[in-house]
């Protein structure tokens, strides 16, 4: 089988692969194509590729299990691994018991589709759409959160493969359940940063926990563009963030212009960093 989509993109300059001191990662929507076409491109040049399974509704929703024998195999060809960011159009956080029921049996279907990949982690969105956060609304969404979130854990059989991450509301709201359930945090930066909360005071919080970061440009209120995006101020509070970090970082944008300049600009701020002009 040939290792180049049916149709011509523009491919990396360069490999990036082992070139920091984290595994350096990318979504597989960077070409408007499918998952084989995305992994045959990324693929000699990223040590992961996080595997976007946003949606969950249409017929061909997941990947068909032929898809997914090659993506094994290609992980193979290019020494890649996989993380698998769950579905974000249902959510095990919703009022309606029935929408609940609905969500983990598409997330335990998803689960055991991906499940030959091996993947790192699984992403895993918790949306909070209750209309205030105070004790009583945040203490009745916490207990259909951990009700759910056992039933997940159950499912995928091994807790730390469960990565929860940071959304719009304070993740000290999941805190508790993360510790008792032994899961994992993605932590998304961006996200941090767009919803204006102190990025290294965070990160310094949960990192033990966190084996997996999601990082992007964020402009005004705009976040998921390339790095280059980003305020000196940000840069550098990336940086101090990254040189703590030997997990996964993913550059969570979707295109190739996005990624090429994304990967560009995190190559000169290492380079900087290694010649002393960064502290």
């Amino acid at each position: 089988m040939s290792n180049r989509p049916s149709q011509e993109y523009p491919s990396l300059p360069k490999s990036y692969k082992g070139m920091f001191p984290f595994k350096i990662a990318t979504t597989s929507f960077i070409y408007p194509d499918d998952y084989i076409p995305n992994v045959k491109m990324l693929g000699p040049c990223m040590d992961e590729i996080e595997l976007l399974l946003f949606e969950s509704k249409g017929p061909d929703s997941l990947p068909s299990r032929t898809v997914i024998s090659e993506l094994e195999r290609l992980a193979a060809e290019f020494e890649l691994s996989y993380n698998v960011h769950l579905p974000t159009d249902i959510s095990i956080s919703d009022r309606s018991a029935d929408r609940q029921a609905a969500a983990l049996e598409t997330m335990a279907r998803v689960i055991d589709r991906v499940n030959p990949l091996d993947p790192s982690a699984l992403i895993l969105h918790v949306p909070y759409n209750e209309n205030s956060l105070d004790d009583h609304a945040a203490g009745k969404w916490q207990e259909r959160v951990h009700q759910n979130l056992q039933k997940i854990v159950s499912t995928a059989g091994n807790r730390d493969i469960i990565a929860i991450e940071n959304l719009d509301y304070p993740l000290e709201l999941l805190e508790d359940i993360i510790v008792d359930l032994n899961l994992s945090i993605c932590l998304d930066l961006g996200h941090l940063m767009v919803y204006d909360y102190d990025v290294l005071t965070v990160f310094n919080k949960y990192a033990d926990k966190a084996p997996i970061l999601h990082v992007h440009g964020v402009e005004n209120v705009c976040d998921h563009t390339t790095l280059e995006r980003l305020s000196d101020k940000l840069s550098t509070t990336v940086h101090r963030v990254l040189k703590k970090f030997t997990g996964v970082v993913s550059i969570e944008v979707f295109s190739f212009e996005h990624l090429d300049s994304s990967l560009k600009y995190l190559e000169g701020l290492w380079r900087k960093s290694e010649n002393g002009c960064l502290v």
